[in-house]
């Protein structure tokens, strides 16, 4: 497998974080990140580079086949034109496009989320395996996204400022650029930098309501381009839908009481969804709505 080389690191750029490096220097970093981003950005995460142009080349050729190929895919939700199509549905129909690289892929990812959820872990102050307990029955899913060119950028949705709902997101962008990221300290909007070889690290809503606060879910939003096509591969590493979300009781004390009350993951994630079909200013669940008054 070759090897990432780590970026410098500009003050307006997310941290770029060298897995190899020990342990200790990684979780201080990564800690640091979470607390001051909400993101960062991974090299030297140990999948291998091949598999990552291999899965990547088969979703190209996926996205290159004609219209009606595609189409084959679809389904019938009412004339609702959803950006999110779920699962069932989706595998009746699907086109064989390297499913090995596609299944391999995913199982890489699913490894590394495990590897950074320890290592956030570690940054709370937390045992290594605290957290892993919530992705037992995980609900986990990947997604492939290409946006083509668009001559009106100003009249495209491109991807909504939001939150991403679930731990964690492990995304692989190109360097075509459109992402961009909320900063925390002033809401300034930044360009999220391309790294080559590097993935993309933002903190969602459950590593929010986990950490109390400390750590913050990242407020981020995708543009259109007008002049080149833009993929990206974004995996969203999520907690089993049983799991009861609140704070994790040993960041919580008297100083430091819990900023949220509890909830059930699988209804709140059903309600986003839900909102993924719905004008983005329309009311889901949110956690705003389990925020205790202080």
């Amino acid at each position: 497998m070759a090897e990432c080389v780590a970026a410098s690191t500009q003050a307006n750029d997310f941290p770029v974080i060298d897995l190899s490096r020990n342990t200790a220097a990684v979780v201080a970093e990564i800690g640091d990140a979470c607390e001051k981003w909400g993101a960062f950005q991974v090299v030297n995460h140990g999948v291998p580079l091949e598999l990552h142009a291999k899965f990547e080349l088969a979703m190209k050729k996926f996205f290159a086949q004609p219209t009606e190929e595609k189409r084959k895919l679809r389904k019938d939700i009412g004339g609702v034109k959803p950006y999110d199509y779920g699962y069932e549905e989706f595998a009746k129909n699907l086109i064989s496009i390297n499913r090995e690289a596609c299944e391999e892929y995913g199982q890489e990812m699913e490894k590394l989320s495990f590897r950074l959820m320890e290592l956030i872990s570690m940054s709370l102050g937390l045992p290594r395996q605290r957290l892993n307990g919530f992705f037992k029955d995980h609900t986990s899913m990947g997604r492939l996204i290409h946006c083509p060119p668009c001559p009106t950028p100003k009249l495209a949705l491109g991807t909504h400022e939001h939150t991403d709902v679930g731990a964690l997101t492990i995304l692989s962008q190109d360097d075509a650029g459109g992402l961009e990221a909320q900063r925390t300290f002033d809401g300034e909007w930044i360009p999220v930098k391309f790294v080559p070889n590097a993935y993309v690290i933002n903190i969602g809503d459950m590593l929010e309501v986990w950490s109390n606060k400390k750590y913050v879910s990242l407020v981020h939003r995708a543009k259109v381009n007008s002049e080149r096509e833009r993929f990206s591969i974004p995996f969203f590493f999520n907690p089993a839908y049983y799991v009861v979300m609140e704070p994790i009781e040993e960041v919580t004390n008297e100083q430091n009481p819990a900023k949220y009350r509890a909830f059930n993951w699988g209804k709140y994630y059903g309600s986003r969804k839900y909102g993924n079909f719905k004008n983005p200013d329309m009311d889901v669940l949110r956690l705003k709505h389990f925020k205790i008054a202080e």
